[in-house]
């Protein structure tokens, strides 16, 4: 399984101590930087959805902003594997609200349309933006009574043959709390490319064989939250910190 460490800071792409670790790194944090530099690790884009969706109840940045960025990280930055979509996630307070988040009050399969819909709408106006192949793959939501495999059957209703990508990102699971829900949602999904998104460390011993790849920021709450401090470091916390990260990192189950 390949493993994506996620990072708040977008400029450990070209930082040589990661020694060529894939890194997942969000859109919001990109935008915020005044010049990109060549990559010098693989990673993949977050399109910031969680954040977005938890902040505002909707989608602010259009999906032709969206995918004019993509096009400029892919030619600029370099070494972009894959982006994901700007997806709809399903957990309850994304939908009913609650935890800071004013809510959507739509369905889960309202939720589950708009994912697939802006997949859809991204890989058309990716041609308007570059000549290259498009790195914007498929997601898979599911909650509030929808099941993932309602929004693969969204997919399939709408010519999209998920089998034929390369990652297929499955959301809603790195707030899932009980490992046994995360091992039925990706055991639903048997026979595509999965990348989990967020997966916690205990689900992803569980589901590491069933994943081509799975992301995750864990180190980083671990390090706020704990906390953790290494010997020696000046800062107060390793929450933002490369070695703990790597370190962290260095524990995980399948990982290449």
């Amino acid at each position: 399984m390949r493993f994506y460490l996620g990072t708040h800071e977008p400029s450990w792409l070209w930082n040589p101590a990661i020694r060529g670790v894939p890194l997942f790194v969000a859109h919001p944090r990109l935008t915020r930087l005044r010049s990109l530099r060549r990559a010098s690790s693989p990673w993949a884009l977050d399109s910031g959805g969680y954040s977005e969706l938890r902040k505002y109840g909707e989608w602010r940045t259009t999906a032709r902003e969206y995918v004019e960025a993509v096009a400029r990280y892919d030619r600029e930055i370099g070494h972009l594997e894959w982006a994901a979509p700007q997806d709809w996630m399903c957990e309850p307070w994304m939908i009913h609200g609650g935890r800071g988040a004013p809510g959507t009050h739509l369905t889960g399969g309202e939720h589950q349309r708009r994912t697939v819909a802006n997949f859809l709408e991204c890989r058309a106006l990716w041609p308007e933006f570059s000549d290259g192949s498009c790195p914007i793959m498929p997601a898979v939501q599911g909650g509030d009574g929808y099941p993932h495999t309602a929004c693969v059957e969204l997919y399939t209703a709408n010519g999209v043959d998920l089998a034929a990508y390369p990652v297929v990102g499955v959301g809603t699971l790195c707030r899932v709390q009980a490992t046994a829900e995360v091992v039925d949602i990706i055991g639903s999904l048997t026979g595509l490319p999965l990348h989990g998104f967020g997966v916690k460390k205990t689900g992803l011993a569980a589901v590491c064989d069933q994943l081509v790849s799975a992301d995750s920021l864990a180190w980083s709450f671990d390090a706020r939250y704990t906390p953790v401090r290494l010997a020696g470091h000046a800062h107060t916390k390793c929450q933002n910190c490369l070695e703990w990260a790597l370190k962290w990192r260095s524990t995980l189950p399948g990982i290449e």
